[in-house]
């Protein structure tokens, strides 16, 4: 897989978050960016996350991936 897919595939599942993906192969590195993240805790970001790319793990075109989210507000205050 290519990061562009991973990033797309987010996207699409997560209505409203913008996806940061660097990496290639099945490695892949993670950063999303929404307001669906407000109030969860950093475990339920996380599966909100996985969730979106199930298929994909389960067939080995993902085998590891780092997963950073943020709040629109967080990001903004990283930058």
């Amino acid at each position: 897989m290519q990061a562009e897919e991973v990033k797309q595939i987010i996207e699409r599942e997560l209505e409203g978050c913008t996806v940061y993906t660097a990496g290639e192969g099945c490695d892949f590195q993670i950063t999303a960016v929404g307001e669906c993240f407000a109030g969860l805790t950093p475990v339920k970001k996380q599966q909100l996350v996985y969730a979106c790319l199930t298929e994909q793990i389960a067939s080995g075109a993902i085998h590891a991936v780092s997963i950073k989210t943020f709040t629109p507000e967080q990001w903004a205050a990283k930058q």
